[in-house]
């Protein structure tokens, strides 16, 4: 099972239509929700989404992403 990219920072840029948290568009996260998207698209999403963040964007997203594979929470989240 491949872990969805949400670090729970849910906004999206008005100009790229991204998110600044995941970097995913409002359709990718709807394509992660489907019961019927193959791992294979969602290993190629997370690296998609990756290339589209930079600097301290991609470093936020790369921590907290790993601390919510490893301990099952986002940074953020466990922050509140």
């Amino acid at each position: 099972m491949i872990i969805s990219p949400c670090i729970s920072i849910c906004k999206t840029d008005p100009v790229t239509g991204y998110c600044y948290g995941c970097g995913r568009s409002n359709e990718e996260k709807k394509i992660w929700k489907d019961e019927s998207t193959t791992d294979e698209w969602k290993k190629n999403n997370i690296k998609e989404i990756q290339s589209r963040l930079k600097g301290w964007q991609l470093d936020s997203f790369k921590e907290s992403y790993k601390n919510k594979i490893n301990e099952g929470i986002s940074l953020y989240k466990k922050k509140i």
